[in-house]
């Protein structure tokens, strides 16, 4: 069974930080790049940032350049979003999801993911 579960969402004041976690079985990790997107209410979902497989490359969204960095460790075939600097409009639920590396030039696409987690809550007052 494939799964992706995000854990570390949170309630934050304005420039706090959160690290958020997405933890995949089920698949061949290694073949995929992991993206982070997320939703806030009324709102479309958004592509946050993107890691590759081997080479670790790394994709950001301008909004949250500077201030997220991804990461991953495939030996725990886990993946990380550490959040610095939060903004109350970075609040949202935060989803991660897998990649084919083919379409990693994609990535801030969410049609051409294959598989989701079921999204964590982050919250930034004011």
């Amino acid at each position: 069974e494939v799964q992706l579960v995000e854990s570390g969402g949170g309630l934050v004041q304005a420039g706090g930080s959160l690290r958020l976690s997405c933890a995949a079985s089920g698949f061949t990790f290694d073949d995929y790049a992991i993206g982070w997107f997320r939703q806030a209410p009324g709102k479309e979902r958004e592509g946050v940032s993107c890691i590759s497989s081997s080479d670790s490359r790394t994709y950001y969204a301008d909004s949250v350049k500077g201030r997220f960095t991804i990461s991953r460790d495939n030996a725990k075939n886990t993946v990380y979003l550490q959040m610095n600097n939060l903004k109350p409009e970075d609040t949202a639920v935060y989803y991660c999801a897998a990649l084919p590396l083919k379409l990693l030039r994609l990535w801030v696409l969410s049609s051409e993911y294959d598989y989701w987690g079921q999204g964590t809550q982050v919250t930034v007052s004011s």
